[in-house]
């Protein structure tokens, strides 16, 4: 085997939250609720969809995705930083921070394709209601779900085999709290431009083009609402897309934060702390809105807290 191919880093050093000593204790204790708020949420939101005979659609079901793959980015973050933090640094395997970066990709580019499928979704509820049934059918949204799941998952591997073409040979320190692509790539000795390129050419299929088509979507949304002839209809029609407007703004706002941050060399605790707006506040923030501004959420919410009462 050639010896330019070989991975000399074994091990892997995260270093957190080192540099925000002072405040550890208070930190942990905040992430490791934001954690468990995360998971009771979205899986509140998964088994609702899934038993209550009045969120049969579509759209929850595109939601109760969303919320696996919130529960994915967490639990793929959380544990790890909360680690690190206890113990000042943590040692990943080489292959256990791949593995940790892969499924940070995977769950962040398939939510870009979901959110996008989900304004698919709303456009034409909202703009052709009288084919809506005909057009989203079962097979057609199950086959949308699954191939954001597929290209979502194909997109990261090709990021990955391209890493594996890479020589690193130290140093075996990250100054972050997860392994991303940026602090990867810093490890290694080997020209990195062409994978960086790379990178940015997927990067257009998963982010650029989803981002394009909700845009769109919500453009002609928008377009429709201001075309109805009542108040009533237009609070209506906005009522039953407002939820997944707000995720939307969300989602991609602090992507584009991050990357403004990342680009103005600011320091690399703010970048981090910025960085915990995506990884872990969105996955907490996403079941929350659905909860509190859908009237279909909090319905079947009461129901289950009634039917526990009873029990």
């Amino acid at each position: 085997m050639n010896e330019k191919n070989q991975t000399k880093v074994y091990e892997i050093f995260l270093l957190g939250f080192k540099d925000l000593h002072n405040i550890k204790i208070p930190l942990l204790i905040l992430l490791l609720l934001t954690y468990c708020v995360t998971i009771c949420g979205n899986v509140l939101i998964i088994v609702l969809v899934s038993y209550s005979k009045t969120l049969q659609s579509p759209m929850y079901f595109f939601l109760t995705q969303l919320s696996i793959s919130d529960i994915m980015l967490t639990t793929d973050i959380v544990p790890t930083t909360l680690a690190s933090m206890f113990h000042d640094k943590m040692v990943l395997s080489f292959s256990g921070c791949i593995t940790q970066f892969y499924i940070f990709g995977c769950s962040e580019s398939t939510e870009c394709l979901i959110l996008a499928v989900m304004a698919y979704d709303r456009y034409l509820a909202i703009c052709h209601p009288l084919h809506y049934a005909t057009i989203m059918d079962f097979d057609l949204f199950l086959k949308m779900s699954i191939i954001s799941w597929i290209f979502g998952a194909l997109i990261v591997i090709i990021t990955i085999l391209a890493l594996f073409g890479l020589e690193f040979c130290g140093p075996n320190i990250i100054d972050h709290f997860f392994c991303d692509l940026t602090p990867i790539l810093k490890l290694s000795c080997s020209e990195t431009s062409k994978v960086e390129m790379e990178v940015f050419f997927l990067d257009i299929f998963v982010l650029i083009l989803p981002f394009i088509m909700t845009v769109t979507s919500y453009g002609w949304i928008i377009k429709t609402i201001l075309g109805l002839s009542s108040n009533l209809q237009r609070r209506k029609a906005f009522s039953t897309c407002s939820s997944h407007l707000t995720v939307v703004c969300i989602f991609y706002g602090t992507l584009i934060a991050i990357y403004m941050i990342s680009t103005r060399g600011v320091s690399l605790t703010i970048n981090k702390v910025a960085s915990l707006l995506y990884t872990v506040v969105t996955p907490m923030l996403n079941p929350i809105i659905y909860s509190l501004r859908n009237k279909d959420i909090k319905e079947n919410i009461r129901k289950l807290q009634t039917h526990l009462r009873c029990v």
